[in-house]
């Protein structure tokens, strides 16, 4: 099952950096913003999440939660947030299933090798579930304010 824009977003139950269970449905009537990244403490993947925090007042006036998602343990996750002050939350999904369902794991090319891996990509959900817009392979650098510029637009701001 792939996402789609226009289509109801796929359920989901994971527990995030405190080990709180956020599920799909906890998210009804906001909006959503569900950013996937690789791994935890990383270059790229630092940049995003510090950039997502640095904007989060302005997603929050949107009427926006924003939740980071990675193979990451919860443990990972806390020292993550800890070290570089993060104000996201942060889902983990070890298993990969709810990435699977968002497009957000795959075969990936790096530098020419082939491997299975998280693709870096954003979702975000409107507040009736259904998926807005999908950013399929996203650069980490200023990507956040992109998804800021979309939510401002598709929420009539």
């Amino acid at each position: 099952m792939a996402v789609e824009e226009g289509k109801k977003a796929p359920a989901f139950a994971l527990n995030d950096q405190d080990g709180e269970t956020v599920k799909l449905s906890d998210l009804a009537g906001q909006w959503a913003v569900l950013y996937f990244y690789p791994r935890d403490d990383t270059p790229g993947c630092t940049i995003e999440a510090c950039d997502f925090t640095s904007s989060l007042k302005a997603f929050e006036k949107l009427g926006a939660t924003v939740y980071g998602c990675s193979p990451d343990s919860i443990e990972s996750h806390q020292k993550f947030i800890k070290k570089f002050k993060l104000k996201v939350g942060l889902l983990s999904d070890p298993t990969h299933k709810m990435m699977e369902k968002y497009s957000a794991w795959g075969e990936k090319n790096m530098y020419g090798k082939i491997s299975e891996g998280v693709i870096r990509s954003t979702v975000l959900i409107n507040p009736a579930g259904k998926v807005a817009k999908h950013w399929k392979r996203v650069k980490a650098k200023g990507h956040a304010e992109y998804v800021q510029k979309a939510l401002a637009e598709l929420a009539g701001n």
